[in-house]
């Protein structure tokens, strides 16, 4: 199976999410003061995610209605 731009983009997109996701656990175990920019920047990329899991629900949908 290969992989186009846009399906590597989104590869990339979730394996971000999850580092900056495990950064910001790690900041809090730690006790460190946490920015405000790690709390957006993963509720940006998760917001991103779902609006393309959502997308491709809705266009696997396809005109005409449900395929099931």
């Amino acid at each position: 199976m290969k992989l186009n731009s846009f399906d590597m983009l989104r590869v990339w997109a979730a394996v971000t999410g999850i580092l900056v996701a495990a950064l910001y656990f790690a900041q809090v175990y730690d006790g460190v003061k946490v920015t405000d920019m790690l709390p957006m920047l993963i509720a940006a990329i998760g917001g991103f995610e779902l609006f393309l899991l959502s997308q491709d629900f809705w266009l696997r949908k396809g005109p005409g209605g449900s395929h099931g």
